[in-house]
């Protein structure tokens, strides 16, 4: 199970997704006229959040299915679509955030930090494990077909 690199790949996605999600990173900074900071987190949104949580648990559910690797494959694709879903939620949440502060004139810059790349690692670790995990039933499929 540990053996296979894309268990590494959907333990370290769910590490990152838990890191966006409790340890509550910065992913955007807003400076506002009075000189005070507006930020926003994994847990500023509550959908964000939510998905961030499915993100970890199917990662962490895919690692125990390596027996059945068709079912680990589709809820891997469903995993990286999801994550492919965050990113963009979080584009909308940060661009209607900063529109608001904007139309207020309250906003004076504004900037993604780099903890708002989270998610595209994840989408890439996701994306290289269910491609190990297709190999690995292509390997399997022709072993038996060997037989």
């Amino acid at each position: 199970m540990i053996q296979r690199r894309q268990t590494i790949y959907l333990l370290v996605a769910a590490i990152l997704g838990a890191v966006i999600s409790f340890y509550n990173p910065n992913l955007w900074r807003a400076k506002l006229v009075n000189n005070s900071y507006q930020y926003f987190t994994g847990q500023s949104s509550y959908l964000y959040f939510i998905l961030l949580m499915i993100i970890i648990a199917l990662a962490i559910v895919c690692i125990f299915l390596f027996k059945k690797r068709p079912l680990q494959f589709k809820l891997t694709v469903i995993n990286l679509l999801l994550s492919i879903a965050i990113i963009a939620l979080q584009y909308f949440k940060i661009k209607t955030e900063a529109v608001q502060w904007q139309e207020s004139q309250m906003l004076v810059s504004a900037t993604y930090l780099p903890a708002a790349f989270l998610p595209v690692i994840i989408v890439v670790l996701l994306f290289l494990a269910a491609r190990g995990i297709y190999n690995d039933e292509r390997l399997v499929k022709s072993l038996n077909r060997l037989r």
